[in-house]
C-alpha cells in the first residue's frame, strides 16, 4: 500500500547523509517514464515558508499543474535559509530532471527536519541520481521511510474506486508527522498518486478538500509547520471518474483514510490528536466530535462551513 500501488508510479528512498544516525534520508515518487502528469498541491499558511515551498509552488505556476516527480529529503527542513535554500531546492529539482529525463520545473521538492541550518547539499548532489536509478514499481515503502523524522513508523495508504466504464481506480499516499502539527496543513508531508483522469483544476479543488476534513483537522503541539506540503499526481491512464465518485466521495475518503491511519499508529505515542471532524454543508461527518489535546493548550472542533478552527484554551 502506497504511491506505487498506482500503475505507471514508482519510487525509492535512501541514506544519503542528511540524518546524522545515517537513516534513509531521501525520497523520490516519479512516473515510470518520466513523462508529466497533472499535479496540484495543498501548503502551510505559515508566512515564515520555507523555500521548498516557495519552489514547489513556482513550478506548478510555470507548468499549468504539471510535474513528473517529487523529491524529498528528510532531516534538514531547508527552512530559515534564505536566497542560498532557494538555489538548493531549485538544484534538487535540476538534478531530478536531469536523471529522470524531464525539466527542472516538473519537478516539486519538498523538505523537513531541523530548522535554520543550510542542507548538506554535497552530499545530496552525489545521492540524487544514484536514488533515481533505483526507482521501482514496488518503492513506496522505501520512499516512506525515507521522509520519516521523529515518526516512529512510516504511513502509507491505498484505496480504489470504479471509473465510468466500470473500470478500476487507484489513490496512493504516503505521509509524514508526528510533531509540529496544527491546522491547517497538519500533516508535514505527503504524496498521493492516482490513475484517474482530472484536469489541473479539478485535482485541485478535490485536493483541497480533501485536505479539508482529514490533514486541516488534526493537530498534536499547536504548531504549524514551515514545510507543509500535501501533493497529489494523476496520471489518467485509468480514465474518467464520476465526480461523486471521486470528488464527494472517494477522493475525501482517501484523504480520511491516510488521516485515519496516522492517527491509529500514533495511538501510543505522547502526544495526543483531535479527531477529523466533517461537519458543513455536505455533512461527510454525522456526528460532531472533539479530543482534548494532550500537551496543548488548544482543541479543534468543526465549523459550520466545514472549517476547522480554534476554540478558546482547556
Amino acid at each position: 500500500m502506497s504511491v506505487t500501488a498506482v500503475p505507471g508510479f514508482v519510487a525509492a528512498g535512501t541514506a544519503c547523509g542528511v540524518k546524522a544516525s545515517g537513516a534513509d534520508d531521501l525520497a523520490m515518487v516519479a512516473t515510470a517514464d518520466g513523462s508529466p502528469v497533472i499535479a496540484a498541491g495543498v501548503f502551510t499558511s505559515n508566512k515564515m515558508t520555507a523555500p521548498p515551498v516557495l519552489v514547489t509552488r513556482k513550478h506548478l505556476a510555470a507548468t499549468d499543474g504539471r510535474a513528473a516527480a517529487v523529491v524529498l529529503n528528510s532531516g534538514n527542513a531547508n527552512a530559515a535559509t534564505g536566497a542560498a535554500g532557494m538555489a538548493d531546492a531549485e538544484m534538487m529539482c535540476v538534478l531530478t530532471a536531469e536523471a529522470i529525463g524531464c525539466t527542472p520545473d516538473e519537478v516539486l521538492v519538498c523538505s523537513t527536519g531541523l530548522i535554520g541550518f543550510p542542507l548538506p547539499m554535497d552530499r545530496i548532489v552525489s545521492a540524487i541520481p544514484t536514488l533515481a536509478g533505483e526507482l521501482t514499481d514496488d518503492g513506496g515503502p522505501a520512499a516512506a521511510r525515507a521522509i520519516m523524522t521523529t515518526d516512529t513508523v512510516p504511513r502509507t495508504t491505498t484505496v480504489t474506486g470504479t471509473t465510468l466504464d466500470g473500470g478500476t481506480f487507484t489513490i496512493g499516499g504516503v505521509a509524514k508527522g508526528a510533531a509540529m502539527l496544527e491546522p491547517n496543513m497538519a500533516t508535514m508531508l505527503a504524496v498521493l498518486t492516482t490513475d484517474a483522469l482530472l484536469d489541473a483544476p479539478a485535482a485541485t479543488e478535490l485536493l483541497r478538500a480533501a485536505v479539508g476534513v482529514s490533514f486541516n483537522c488534526l493537530t498534536v503541539d499547536g504548531a504549524e509547520s514551515t514545510n507543509d506540503t500535501v501533493l497529489l499526481l494523476a496520471s489518467g491512464t485509468a480514465g474518467p471518474v464520476a465526480t461523486d465518485e471521486i470528488g464527494l466521495a472517494r477522493f475525501p475518503h482517501a484523504g480520511a483514510d491516510l488521516h485515519d491511519l496516522i492517527d491509529a499508529i500514533d495511538r501510543h505515542l505522547k502526544y495526543g490528536y483531535a479527531d477529523k471532524l466533517g461537519t458543513g454543508k455536505n455533512r461527510r461527518g454525522d456526528k460532531r466530535r472533539r479530543r482534548i489535546v494532550r500537551g496543548s493548550i488548544r482543541f479543534v472542533i468543526g465549523e459550520e462551513d466545514g472549517v476547522c478552527g480554534e476554540h478558546g484554551v482547556v
